[in-house]
């Protein structure tokens, strides 16, 4: 191995003094800020008084602010992160001997806690700001269930109540992670369901779905407007999430600062852009300002290629059609993507900042099928010790083939990429893989066009 594993270790771990304080809100560097939400009845924008009757107050003032660079993380959230984090970054020595590339390979780690994942990081932040609201509980969906596992983290330290909406093919797939939430006090039902009008309604019109991401949000929404005391939250997508999300990246910058070490290539998978969006925000601003240029890369599956194939409009949030408009790369709010293992990253659309931040060039994307990213995974695991989620895993297989390019050029550059989460609850997925059942499904064009018809029609929505 070369010589700087002596002077750079496995794993930098920073200080707890060295944590975060504050939150960075990249669209205050962002020349062009991402669109408004729309009321779908108005189609006008929508402001703090038309968000209230879902969102908790204070979350609503982060979704809404453009201009405010950094906002401070209130102490009793500092006190929750401390009990993991900082999280290690980790410099991947054992994988660059096994491709034997030139490259340097780092991997922020963030499934040190019980949720499995990044998602605890704004959970956190909006059971917090729900508790100080005096709400009653809250509502939520959950893909893969790492969101819905942080969330019910969340709410049983604040004392509150958790519902939580699903995936129906999550749901079947991976029972275990279904009962860390109920050890944690919350109440999971499989998505679409019989227990919302609009569940009924998306089960009318698609008899036996999986469900998807975008179903589950409909009938949280529901579920929060129909009970007092009461809110709906999100666990990726909006503003707000990229905004708890960037204790990632900041840490990940003040980690790499500690060792003068500048990344030449940032890569995270995308569903929705939480982890994404955390992980490159520090690094975003300093490309924005002029200070410092990065090679950003959002890796997505190309079951559900919203980025990569999908359409810069405004479109629902939701199948049913209840939530704001976004202005987003979408394959219409009507898409139902295919049951893929990749739970966390089934949705339609894609956080309005990164739309934004992609449709300016200022970071690239691409897809990739399954059974490539299930390789990477466990070309990962077997020589970095750490079995990832298959969301993660999308990441890890364009950080290992950009890896391989370096080895063919004999360029070193420095490539950093999110590992979000571990998957030992995804075995069902991995015995897939391994008894060859695994099978990658691609969406043709008239498969999207089913979803881009859905998209709302109005003056300037130009499809």
């Amino acid at each position: 191995m070369n010589e700087t594993k002596h002077e750079i270790p496995y794993k930098i771990y920073l200080e707890e003094s060295e944590m975060p304080k504050k939150w960075y809100n990249v669209r205050a560097d962002m020349k062009n800020k991402p669109a408004p939400l729309l009321n779908p009845g108005t189609m006008e924008p929508m402001g703090y008084d038309d968000l209230r009757p879902v969102f908790c107050d204070e979350l609503i003032k982060q979704e809404l602010d453009n201009d405010t660079a950094y906002i401070d993380i209130p102490d009793e959230i500092q006190n929750f992160y401390r009990m993991y984090r900082p999280s290690p970054l980790v410099r991947a020595y054992c994988l660059e001997e096994k491709l034997q590339t030139p490259a340097k390979i780092y991997y922020k780690f963030e499934g040190n806690n019980t949720s499995g994942s990044h998602k605890l990081n704004s959970a956190i932040a909006q059971a917090y700001y729900a508790k100080q609201q005096g709400l009653k509980g809250v509502t939520t969906e959950t893909g893969a269930g790492q969101w819905g596992t942080a969330l019910s983290m969340a709410c049983s330290y604040f004392d509150l109540d958790c519902q939580v909406y699903m995936v129906k093919v999550s749901y079947e797939q991976k029972p275990f992670r279904r009962e860390v939430m109920r050890v944690y006090g919350a109440s999971v039902t499989p998505s679409p369901s019989e227990t919302t009008a609009v569940g009924r309604k998306i089960l009318a019109a698609h008899p036996g779905t999986g469900g998807s991401l975008g179903c589950a949000i409909s009938e949280a929404v529901e579920a929060a407007q129909s009970q007092e005391g009461y809110r709906y939250v999100l666990g990726s997508v909006l503003n707000q999430v990229l905004l708890h999300q960037t204790v990632i990246g900041l840490e990940t910058k003040t980690a790499l600062d500690k060792y003068n070490i500048t990344p030449d290539i940032i890569i995270g998978c995308a569903g929705g852009g939480s982890n994404l969006g955390g992980l490159i925000s520090p690094f975003m601003g300093e490309k924005l300002r002029g200070e410092k240029d990065y090679r950003f890369i959002a890796v997505e599956p190309a079951s559900c290629p919203s980025l990569t194939r999908g359409k810069f409009v405004y479109d629902f949030c939701d199948t049913g059609m209840v939530c704001p408009l976004a202005k987003m790369y979408t394959l219409g709010s009507n898409f139902i993507p295919s049951p893929n293992h990749a739970g966390g990253l089934r949705y339609h659309g894609m956080s309005s900042i990164l739309s934004q931040l992609y449709h300016d060039g200022l970071m690239e994307a691409v897809s990739v099928e399954q059974t490539s990213v299930f390789e990477a995974a466990e070309q990962f695991a077997r020589v970095e010790g750490i079995l990832p989620a298959p969301e993660s895993s999308h990441a890890i297989r364009v950080a290992i083939d950009e890896a391989l390019k370096c080895k063919e050029t004999g360029e070193e550059k420095t490539i950093v990429f999110g590992l979000t989460g571990t998957g030992y609850f995804d075995m069902y997925a991995y015995e897939k893989f391994h008894d060859g059942k695994m099978t990658d499904y691609i969406p043709t064009d008239e498969d999207l066009k089913e979803g881009f018809e859905g998209i709302p029609k109005f003056p300037g929505n130009l499809i």
